[in-house]
């Protein structure tokens, strides 16, 4: 079908990171795929983010996304926290620019705010809504996954992405999105 995209939704996280496909078919979504990946705590942090950037390369792929939808590291109380889950999403966004996948990054409030009509739902009510808009199949065993979902839907309903959210076409096109990431030498 013309105009038919792939959109792969990442929810990251350096423990669990959930991953969800959309077939964007026009007026309609399908789902294509939904789950978890999980990485063992007791593994360096470094080997966890290799081991993300081989999975999301893996989900490019096996499945040739038209982009990428991510979400955004929210700030949260435990800097340490925050710290690790940039860094998975930096590892994610880096497999998909090494296959020149266009980036597009959306906070969790706009996620929850495009699946519910409300910024400060929870993980179920999302989920729940999800399973009205999609045939989620079996209930997901694992939030993370319908949250991932959730943020490829979002995408989808943003219609023409790049007037919303950052786009990233490559890594010059980031670099030049975010002159004060380059180091200094």
């Amino acid at each position: 079908m013309a105009g038919e995209r792939i959109i792969l939704g990442i929810d990251p996280g350096t423990q669990v990171m959930g991953y969800g496909l959309i077939a964007d078919k026009g007026k309609k979504i399908e789902l294509i795929a939904l789950d978890v990946f999980k990485f063992v705590s007791k593994e360096s942090q470094a080997l966890r983010l290799k081991k993300i950037f081989s999975a999301v390369l893996g989900l490019i792929d096996k499945y040739h996304p038209d982009e990428l939808a991510i979400e955004a590291p929210f700030y949260g109380k435990n800097v340490q926290s925050m710290l690790k889950l940039g860094r998975a999403q930096g590892v994610a966004m880096a497999a998909a620019l090494y296959r020149d996948i266009p980036i597009f990054e959306y906070s969790p409030r706009k996620i929850k705010q495009s699946i519910t009509g409300n910024g400060s739902s929870s993980k179920e009510q999302v989920a729940g809504m999800l399973g009205h808009l999609v045939a989620l199949g079996d209930e997901p065993k694992m939030l993370d996954a319908t949250d991932a979902v959730a943020v490829a839907v979002c995408h989808y309903y943003q219609g023409k992405a790049e007037t919303q959210g950052k786009n990233y076409s490559g890594w010059k096109s980031f670099l030049e999105q975010n002159p004060g990431r380059i180091a200094k030498k």
